[in-house]
């Protein structure tokens, strides 16, 4: 069983979200371990205060090193040391290979921070990654926290009904998902593609191999750089960049 715990100042907000849905049905069956940690309920500072004004000034407060620290300490299993992700800005950029490394890990800890982060020496010593979901800044670390958990956890077998649920999904093999479709057949003259409709399951892949690599060459050519692609692929490839953008959607030969 994959275990999670949240150190957060905010672990009703966490609950709300992943309590629900998939992921709370995994929790309820007891596929996933997940936990939140109140960080205010481990301080020993003054007024129940978590943050502290910063050294040589400077706007806003810092997360104070104690309570972070006792809360760390409160998660850990005996001697083992968890694996602890600080959702930061300053973090590596958060993508699938990096969401199937954690789920490798026995024991994810992940440290939102809030204010203007936390004190540096709590990434030194206790810290094994920092985490991004994106050049930009929000006002905590529970939203890219709650994102990079759904992401892993739906990988954990049971999680979702099938494997092939995540495993044929944009980004898991490197390319962007062919299209979905479902009933009516028609829709306004659009119609539903006549393969699928086929039953011929080997022409069915075929289709949506091509479309995998025609969607990812037009929506996102930069992840053909390090997808991992057959001699067909490639040959298919050649075939796409000799078209234009706005040619048909759907690519049949």
């Amino acid at each position: 069983m994959m275990k999670i715990d949240v150190l957060t100042l905010f672990p009703e907000m966490m609950e709300t979200v992943l309590g629900e849905s998939i992921i709370g049905r995994a929790r309820a069956k007891g596929i996933l371990n997940i936990n939140f940690t109140n960080i205010r309920a481990y301080t020993k500072l003054k007024h129940g205060h978590v943050d502290d004004a910063p050294y040589g000034g400077g706007r806003g407060m810092v997360m104070a090193v104690q309570p972070v620290l006792s809360a760390l300490e409160a998660v850990k299993e005996g001697e083992k040391k968890p694996f602890v992700i600080y959702m930061s800005p300053q973090g590596k950029l958060f993508n699938q290979k990096i969401a199937e490394e954690l789920l490798k890990k026995e024991h994810l800890v992940f440290l939102c921070g809030h204010y203007e982060g936390i004190d540096e020496r709590i990434i030194e010593s206790s810290v094994d990654m920092e985490l991004s979901v994106g050049d930009y800044v929000l006002t905590g670390g529970e939203i890219p926290a709650m994102a990079v958990i759904d992401c892993v956890c739906r990988m954990v077998p049971g999680v979702l009904p099938e494997e092939e649920a995540f495993t044929e999904e944009s980004l898991y093999d490197g390319l962007l998902e062919y299209p979905q479709y479902t009933r009516p057949e028609e829709i306004d003259g659009r119609r539903v593609p006549d393969v699928l409709l086929s039953g011929h399951h080997k022409k069915i892949a075929q289709w949506r191999r091509k479309q995998q690599l025609y969607r990812t060459w037009k929506k996102r050519p930069d992840l053909l750089k390090t997808a991992p692609l057959s001699e067909n692929d490639k040959k298919y490839l050649l075939k796409y960049k000799g078209k234009r953008r706005k040619d048909a959607k759907y690519i049949e030969e």
